[in-house]
């Protein structure tokens, strides 16, 4: 019978008591090639359906999230243990090496009640392997049982009801391996665009995460940015934070947009850089025939808000990661822009 109880005393603690006690599969993480299916990373649990983390996963949100189509948006984030990230003379947080960034992206048949029905999209992983930070993007299957490696993207039918009420049928773009490397693109790295301090520092966030033992526990005093589309804050706080969050990833000095001489990051304060009475640097029909990409005082003149309006390719800003304007953020920079002074 000892067999019988070494057996059992293996089962309790590998099960805990009954609870499966998993953790991500570094082995997998950190591998040269990207797993095939989302799965295989131990990320998320198998059987629930959709994305059940495991208990080492943690959830978080920002104050400002990128437009994605009126997509949904779940974030989490793995440190390996023993590892914490840390506040740096970038914007971003500096993760260690096996940290995973998780994003999932989706919807609902109506995104005024999203959690009603809701399914998945997809899925995309930044993962800090030893030779720096990789994106890899993951297709669900109908069953929403499992995601697969999507290296050249896909195609997606969403029919919804956005949040303002409006009936929607669009093709989604689940982004190629490519096109992550361009919006993600500083200098010659990849690194992430959201998890800045202060896009991070609310709902006690920061000092949960240094708590958990993921952040340095030196929690600093950093201000959070301006909430979008809140009242409470001005017309140009807003409009800046939607442009640093939207636009500023590519439009900065290391971004992939760099060359355009339009900077759009919140660091920014050179009026021209801004894109104020600035005439672009390469003309054309995404300029729409008008000649400052922005027009003190005259929105409906201004090249910024015709682009972010625009859905035709080689007009469209930004040119990745939608195929629907965001109207709510067209509105709000047309109404920043027209209370400049001319």
């Amino acid at each position: 019978m000892r067999w019988f109880w070494l057996s059992l005393l293996a089962i309790w603690l590998l099960f805990g008591c009954g609870k499966i006690s998993t953790e991500p599969n570094l082995q997998i993480i950190l591998a040269d090639k990207p797993a095939k299916t989302l799965s295989a990373y131990g990320l998320m649990q198998k059987g629930g359906g959709g994305f059940t983390p495991v208990h080492s996963i943690h959830a978080y949100d920002l104050i400002n999230s990128l437009f994605t189509d009126y997509a949904a948006k779940q974030r989490f984030v793995f440190v390996p243990k023993g590892g914490t990230a840390q506040y740096s003379n970038e914007d971003v947080l500096t993760f260690p090496v096996g940290s995973v960034l998780i994003k999932n992206f989706g919807y609902a048949p109506d995104m005024r009640v999203p959690d009603k029905d809701a399914y998945l999209v997809e899925t995309r992983l930044l993962i800090h392997k030893k030779s720096g930070w990789v994106a890899y993007p993951y297709v669900w299957d109908a069953k929403q049982s499992e995601a697969a490696y999507a290296p050249v993207g896909k195609k997606v039918n969403v029919k919804t009801i956005a949040p303002n009420g409006e009936s929607l049928d669009f093709i989604y773009a689940v982004p190629n391996v490519n096109q992550c490397k361009t919006c993600h693109q500083s200098g010659h790295d990849i690194i992430p665009i959201g998890p800045k301090p202060r896009n991070l520092n609310h709902k006690n966030q920061l000092q949960n995460w240094a708590e958990l033992g993921i952040l340095d526990p030196a929690v600093k005093n950093v201000a959070p940015v301006a909430k979008v589309f809140d009242p409470t804050f001005s017309l140009g706080q807003q409009a800046r934070a939607y442009l640093d969050i939207n636009c500023a990833h590519c439009h900065k000095a290391d971004g992939s947009a760099s060359n355009s001489g339009l900077w759009l990051n919140l660091e920014e304060n050179t009026l021209v850089r801004l894109g104020i009475n600035k005439h672009p640097t390469a003309a054309g029909r995404g300029a729409g025939g008008f000649i400052y990409v922005i027009e003190a005082g005259a929105p409906q003149t201004s090249i910024l808000p015709y682009r972010m309006n625009s859905n035709e390719a080689g007009v469209a800003m930004p040119e990745l990661g939608r195929s629907l304007a965001h109207k709510e953020g067209v509105e709000l920079i047309n109404a920043w822009i027209a209370q400049m002074p001319e």
